[in-house]
């Protein structure tokens, strides 16, 4: 599961509830170009859990890399819908802050169903 967020607690938080569910946790990332460089290396991705704005760089680039090998992807952010770019509405959408006993389960979920619309 890759996990792009830049700010750390919020991370941190993310990559620990992932990992107690078992989940195996690839970054968490802190900023989009990191992100991008590991996703190049080919390594499998189940789902990818995608902050919008990493340290002010919309992550729109490494979303459209995801969904074009399949991968399904779902943005958090402190914005609105209205933040989404038109090409990603169909992906689902977490409010910060998140609520992460109901939010990480449903990330699990994702992988166990095949990702979401975007596969």
């Amino acid at each position: 599961m890759l996990v792009v967020e830049d700010e750390y607690f919020i991370a941190d938080e993310i990559r620990l509830g992932l990992v107690d569910l078992g989940a195996e946790v690839l970054g968490p990332f802190a900023d989009v170009q990191h992100a991008a460089v590991f996703l190049g290396d080919g390594t499998p991705i189940d789902v990818a859990l995608l902050d919008i704005n990493v340290r002010s760089e919309m992550v729109f680039p490494l979303a459209r890399a995801l969904r074009s090998r399949g991968i399904p992807v779902v943005f958090t952010t402190g914005y609105g819908k209205a933040a989404i770019a038109p090409e990603f509405q169909e992906i689902e959408l977490w409010q910060k802050p998140l609520d992460l006993p109901t939010a990480l389960p449903r990330l699990a979920g994702l992988v166990r169903q095949g990702g979401n619309k975007n596969r």
